[in-house]
């Protein structure tokens, strides 16, 4: 079975999954992540930020170097929503293809779509929707159909950027933060008339929630994909997380190092989403968009 590789090149993350295929089915290998920040500047400069260029280029060297090692047969690179917006793009993409990484900027639709394929399998029966929280945008993906999909500019980078919390937050920021995403989500959703029984988490916010959850000193991905959080308990960890400092959240078993500040603004649009669908019960996905880009390549 030779091996495909996805790369995703997002807003805060930069991630790439190593895997066979066969049978539409996929066998993960290796997994990588850095959080680089890349577009922590986007709101300010229009541009990707030094450092966060350099850290990103970086960390895409480093999986050339894990594909080579690997004997990877083809890949494929996809930049969100940070790349989108980029002013410098055309120079990130220039440094990637140096580094060895061709990057093509997929548009949002085919996010959503590729997100829904990764998923999918994984789905409990119908009346499902997946929020796919990143750190430029965020999409709700009801279907793999165009229609089926609403990408909105709220990412967890871009929200701390349009509404900065001090550390710790202090109540009426947090107020902001919640009604901001409540009308955000609200209007930007307005147009689906359905109901759902369950929302899906996909991406960094989810799993981290589901890691503090569970208490986990090390991250193991089959003890996060498929895990099952109420409303209740949502709200619980939103109470929580918004009260403390960067340097105490850090601490918390579970916490990944570069999302204790953007954990924040990520539980409050989960629990907004959850309270204006009117669903109690969140399933937590560690696949997604990867997934669905290695099942999107030819075999």
């Amino acid at each position: 079975m030779g091996l495909l590789a996805a790369i995703d090149i997002g807003t805060n993350t930069v991630r790439m999954l190593v895997a066979g295929k066969a049978a539409g089915k996929i066998r993960p290998v290796e997994r990588m992540r850095r959080i680089t920040g890349l577009g922590k500047e986007l709101r300010s400069t229009g541009m990707i930020g030094e450092k966060e260029f350099r850290d990103s280029i970086r960390a895409l060297k480093e999986f050339r170097k894990a594909m080579d090692a690997l004997g990877v047969d083809r890949y494929r690179a996809c930049g969100t929503a940070g790349l989108r917006e980029a002013g410098n793009r055309a120079e990130f993409l220039d440094a990637a293809r140096r580094a060895g990484v061709a990057v093509e900027v997929i548009t949002a639709e085919e996010e959503a779509g590729r997100t829904w394929q990764g998923i999918h399998g994984g789905l409990r029966g119908g009346g499902s929707v997946v929020m796919d929280i990143g750190g430029g945008s965020t999409e709700f993906i009801a279907g793999p159909g165009k229609a089926e999909s609403v990408s909105l500019p709220i990412g967890v980078v871009v929200a701390s950027s349009l509404i900065p919390v001090s550390d710790p937050p202090q109540e009426w920021q947090i107020r902001n933060l919640r009604y901001y995403f409540s009308e955000r989500i609200s209007s930007g959703t307005a147009s689906w008339r359905r109901r759902f029984k369950r929302m899906i988490g996909t991406a960094g916010t989810f799993t981290t929630l589901a890691a503090l959850d569970r208490k986990m000193t090390v991250y193991r991905p089959e003890k996060i994909d498929g895990y099952a959080m109420s409303l209740q308990k949502l709200k619980y960890w939103e109470g929580r997380l918004t009260k403390l400092t960067d340097a105490q959240r850090l601490r918390l078993p579970g916490m990944e190092k570069g999302r204790e500040r953007y954990i924040v603004p990520g539980v409050c649009q989960a629990a907004a989403a959850m309270e204006i669908f009117k669903v109690d019960e969140l399933i937590v996905s560690d696949a997604g968009l990867l997934e669905g880009i290695v099942l999107g390549m030819p075999a």
